[in-house]
């Protein structure tokens, strides 16, 4: 028999649990009618900074670590998936050969998209290992310009690399059969599993933070000298988060190049990492919905101001001083709160 439930006996968990089900399903119902309204590349490019956004701030909206140089696993995953996606690898095996060991260099044939997306987040999530054991030696602005030197460091091996075609790209990328089966010319197609994609990758982060290893993140965020003195290895946690934010952002990259059939420099520059803050802080930081509606408000304006050339950059800058002096909880932030709901 059905009982009539007080809403003063509901926990705020509750309540917080039935806000974010509640903003999900309105989300997943207009990504399903959203291509019969929009141009279905522009929400799959969204979709791929939405997920980049989000993968961003688990790291510093949920630990506290500004990274300037997320572009490093986006750009690299990116020219990785479209690599293998087009030539191939390169496989090195090591055999006994004229009286010795040696390695031998054997080339692939182009991998399926689903290895090549693989492909490129394995590379990202590596990566994020080097460079989160390097940077989180640091805290505050010294971890930011450490992952920013590394990012710029990737950038012009980038440039100079045979593999990534310098500043042309690797051009071309065949979108190929998903499993075999799956023909991913179709963009309606594409649409769809990059949307799989990213909601499958959103209900993993959203795991993530509501785990006991996201309470510890949060603790670490709050104040990490507690946490040390409760017995955490903060230094692991935080290793651990900034490697599965740059595999994330690997997913992200890789699906890109997949859906744009590119990888170019704009992916590995700079600029891009600074795009990821812009959106992740419109949004709302520190909250899961937030950088997915940031990430269609920032590639919104981008696409529909295309007229106005250097101007949308202009708008933007406006628009990012404006949310940090009047509405420092951004988009979802603010709605949240006026709500009384956590999203």
């Amino acid at each position: 028999m059905l009982q009539r439930v007080d809403p003063a006996t509901l926990t705020t968990s509750t309540l917080r649990s039935r806000a974010e089900a509640i903003a999900f399903v309105v989300m997943v119902a207009a990504l399903a009618i959203a291509p019969f309204f929009a141009y279905p590349l522009f929400l799959m490019q969204a979709l791929c900074f939405a997920l980049f956004a989000c993968a961003f701030n688990l790291l510093i909206g949920y630990v506290g670590l500004l990274s300037f140089g997320h572009a490093l696993y986006f750009g690299w995953a990116s020219y990785v998936s479209a690599h293998l996606a087009k030539v191939g690898a390169i496989a090195l095996p090591y055999a006994y050969w004229g009286g010795k060991w040696q390695w031998f260099a054997i080339p692939l044939p182009p991998l399926p998209p689903e290895l090549a997306i693989l492909g490129g987040t394995f590379v990202a999530g590596l990566l994020g290992l080097i460079a989160g054991s390097l940077a989180i030696r640091r805290q505050g602005i010294y971890f930011a310009m450490i992952t920013l030197a590394l990012a710029q460091m990737m950038y012009f091996f980038a440039l100079q690399a045979k593999f990534t075609g310098g500043e042309d790209g690797i051009q071309g990328v065949p979108r190929g059969k998903l499993f075999g089966l799956i023909d991913l010319s179709s963009t309606m197609t594409m649409y769809t599993v990059v949307v799989v994609i990213f909601l499958a990758c959103f209900l993993l982060i959203h795991r993530i933070i509501n785990s006991p290893f996201g309470e510890v993140l949060k603790a670490i965020r709050e104040n990490e000298p507690r946490a040390v003195s409760l017995g955490y290895k903060t230094d692991r946690y935080k290793l651990v988060a900034f490697v599965l934010s740059a595999t994330l952002a690997g997913v992200a990259g890789s699906t890109k190049a997949i859906v744009f059939q590119i990888a170019s420099l704009t992916d590995v520059h700079w600029t891009m990492s600074g795009e990821v803050v812009l959106m992740t802080l419109v949004g709302g930081l520190g909250t899961v919905f937030g950088p997915v509606a940031g990430a269609f408000a920032i590639i919104g304006m981008q696409n529909y101001l295309n007229a106005l050339d250097q101007w949308v950059t202009v708008i933007q800058g406006l628009i990012f001083v404006s949310c940090v002096l009047l509405f420092r909880r951004g988009i979802v932030g603010e709605l949240a709160h006026l709500l009384r709901i956590k999203l």
